[in-house]
């Protein structure tokens, strides 16, 4: 048995947060189903009303190593802190200061794109290697690690 791993989001704007996260990790939207230029020419043809056209997104890896992402609109908005998330391996390893800089150069590029930086865990010589906690433009948190 073959099994294979997806991510999902539940969020408010599937589009936005699915452009988002291809541009944090470098994964392309998936394309529309053979037979069709475009997602909005499918799903006119299958007859799915305009406003649901971005109840969903999807991502690919561009490399087709990693999972795919999927990310569906729900109505409710974010409650609390998540019971799980992403670690964006930014620094494998470097360490200390030299860490902690690629750390920092990426919250930046990150922040361009709509992230926010929540808070930063400094290295303390033993088993806290450092990293930063981030919030995508949804508030889910996330961590460059």
């Amino acid at each position: 048995m073959s099994l294979e791993l997806q991510i999902t989001f539940d969020c408010a704007d599937p589009d936005a947060l699915a452009h988002f996260w291809a541009d944090a990790l470098g994964y392309v939207l998936q394309p529309p189903p053979d037979g069709f230029d475009s997602w909005d020419a499918a799903l006119q043809a299958w007859g799915v009303p305009e406003e649901q056209w971005n109840s969903r997104s999807a991502l690919l890896p561009a490399d087709s190593s990693g999972p795919r992402l999927f990310f569906q609109r729900v109505p409710e908005g974010k409650a609390s802190k998540n019971r799980l998330h992403l670690d964006v391996r930014a620094a494998p390893g470097l360490t200390g200061d030299e860490r902690m800089a690629a750390l920092g150069t990426e919250a930046e590029r990150l922040v361009a794109l709509g992230a926010e930086v929540a808070y930063r865990v400094e290295p303390d010589g033993g088993m806290e290697a450092g990293f930063i906690t981030m919030h995508d433009p949804e508030g889910n948190e996330f961590c460059l690690d």
